[in-house]
């Protein structure tokens, strides 16, 4: 296996292999949220507590778990660039954190949407909210940091280092709901053996799930190819790349 990846540690070759996982990325994604959207708000029955409200869940859940998601993806990034000292790996932690904090931000204010009919109330300050925002504000940090330095090399090391830290809100966030008693409702899907969804409305929410998650992918691989171009831009590949496009 490590054989196979050793190629991939040259820009050339990632920009290259992004390139041909992009499309498919970008097609599967819009397929899967049309279906999953259209299916969830217009077909899927209405809940007997919450009416018509509830069918944002198709858009919050989606956007709250791949922020989340992104988050350790991010951090994950920034342990390899530290530890194998990968520079692609510091550009995939500045790729991500945009998309990250734009998921979030989606979670939050549909999260206000739906706390609104329903708690009486756009925001409270309840575990679950708090700590996303908190992750919001984490995101913003790594993009400020990664900003802040001229020298890449020096930003990506301290963007990684927040990044890391950062993580250890992760857990806090899935387990708020546990720990505390709070407004914010109890997981749903992860409950496996007794879904506490009914499947009328489960299928939908996931395959909004897995196109939020090619939507990730997809727009991850479009910042990191823009990510490899820029700090690669003095290498004769990227210069050869320029001139063919021409």
């Amino acid at each position: 296996m490590w054989k196979w990846l050793h190629p991939y540690a040259k820009p050339e070759k990632t920009y290259s292999l992004t390139g041909k996982m992009l499309p498919w990325f970008a097609v599967l994604s819009v397929i899967a949220l049309t279906v999953g959207t259209i299916w969830g708000f217009v077909f899927a029955p209405a809940d007997y507590q919450q009416g018509d409200s509830f069918r944002i869940i198709y858009l919050h859940v989606p956007a709250a778990s791949l922020s989340m998601g992104a988050y350790l993806s991010m951090a994950i990034a920034a342990f390899i660039g530290m530890v194998w000292q990968l520079k692609m790996a510091d550009m995939a932690v500045a790729a991500i954190a945009p998309i990250g904090a734009v998921f979030t931000a989606i979670a939050l204010f549909t999260g206000a949407v739906w706390g609104k009919p329903m708690w009486g109330a756009w925001w409270v300050w309840d575990a679950r909210l708090t700590s996303e925002l908190i992750q919001l504000f984490l995101y913003l940090g790594v993009i400020a940091i990664y900003g802040a330095f001229s020298d890449k090399l020096l930003a990506g090391r301290a963007a990684g280092i927040l990044a890391l830290v950062g993580a250890i809100n992760l857990p806090i966030i899935h387990y708020s709901v546990e720990w505390w008693n709070t407004l914010h409702q109890k997981a749903t899907i992860s409950k496996l053996d007794k879904p506490s969804m009914d499947s009328d409305m489960l299928w939908p929410l996931l395959i909004n799930l897995l196109g939020f998650g090619l939507l990730f992918g997809t727009l991850t691989l479009m910042r990191f190819r823009n990510e490899l171009i820029i700090r690669e831009s003095h290498r004769p590949w990227v210069k050869k790349l320029f001139i063919g496009e021409k």
